[in-house]
């Protein structure tokens, strides 16, 4: 858990006394903000809030630690204005960690060569994360999946990548050419988690119930160890791994949309969502919202390609 981030999330709760309100503050749903004030009472052992149906209040022990917390953000704060101070330009910039590892060194290798002069800190967290740590000023830009809420945030060009499906090359699924989702009944699935894609997920869970597939568990997780295991299957672009198996979807229904998103416009982050344009279209087969797919191999695992 990132304590500062969720302290960050206490201190707005505790200033707003209204889960709505905080969520809309902070540029996030209420459910994740609830979640997440949940596990920071779990981390620390004590309840922070006390909620019914007309109000919040802090409890006793909200109340003695919001102070701390509050220097606790303002000293983390002060150490990221000092190093940005001593190191020149900073572009911190969020990405999903099922993010395929030769994607993102392309994706820095262009900025840098796009921009010299910026380092860029890349942190691997998923999008709604990246809603509230674009709104606290934790990253500066980031790359988000779709569909997204998110008030007050700014979004670059919609990049669409259709998704097959991950098998075990001993599912005898790997033997067909096409798979329909309905062929995948019985078998698991991993996905990203609730908390992290609560809106991607949700979209993929729809589609799967439409087309007659009902996980029998669904899985939480970014890496293919449980599909190379032969314990579940997961949707990504095409990858080749020893042991793993790629088939296309019947009618392509899982698709994988993307973009950029930043609060606070600068050269820096216009820059960067220009050079992801380029680079997922280039290194990921991605395209642009409503035009013709395409499909390229990643060599390297990761379930966005």
């Amino acid at each position: 858990m990132d304590l500062v981030r969720h302290l960050r999330y206490f201190i707005v709760v505790a200033e707003e006394l209204h889960f709505g309100n905080a969520a809309i503050r902070l540029g996030m749903a209420q459910p994740p903000l609830s979640q997440r004030i949940k596990r920071l009472e779990e981390e620390l052992g004590v309840r922070l809030f006390d909620r019914s149906a007309r109000q919040v209040r802090l409890t006793e022990q909200g109340r003695l630690l919001l102070g701390e917390a509050r220097a606790i953000v303002t000293r983390v704060d002060r150490l990221h204005e000092l190093a940005r101070q001593g190191g020149g330009t900073v572009l911190k910039v969020g990405v999903p960690p099922d993010l395929a590892a030769s994607v993102l060194a392309a994706l820095i290798a262009a900025f840098r060569a796009a921009s010299p002069d910026v380092r860029v800190a890349p942190a691997e967290i998923w999008t709604a994360d990246q809603v509230a740590a674009l709104a606290d000023g934790t990253i500066d830009v980031g790359l988000v999946r779709h569909p997204i809420t998110a008030p007050g945030l700014r979004f670059g060009h919609v990049l669409v990548q259709p998704q097959g499906v991950l098998l075990a090359d001993s599912d005898p699924l790997a033997a067909v050419g096409e798979v329909h989702l309905a062929d995948l009944a019985g078998r698991e699935l991993l996905l990203p988690p609730q908390e992290g894609e609560p809106g991607w997920r949700g979209e993929v869970l729809a589609e799967c119930r439409r087309h007659g597939y009902v996980p029998a568990q669904v899985h939480d997780g970014a890496g293919l160890g449980l599909v190379l295991a032969g314990a579940a299957v997961a949707f990504g672009p095409k990858v080749e791994l020893p042991g793993l198996a790629w088939r296309p979807l019947l009618g392509s229904p899982i698709a994988s949309r993307v973009s950029t998103a930043w609060r606070t416009a600068t050269a820096a982050t216009t820059d960067f969502a220009a050079v992801a344009v380029r680079t997922l279209k280039e290194s990921a087969g991605m395209t642009e919202q409503g035009a013709a797919p395409q499909r390229r191999v990643s060599r390297r695992p990761g379930m966005l390609a």
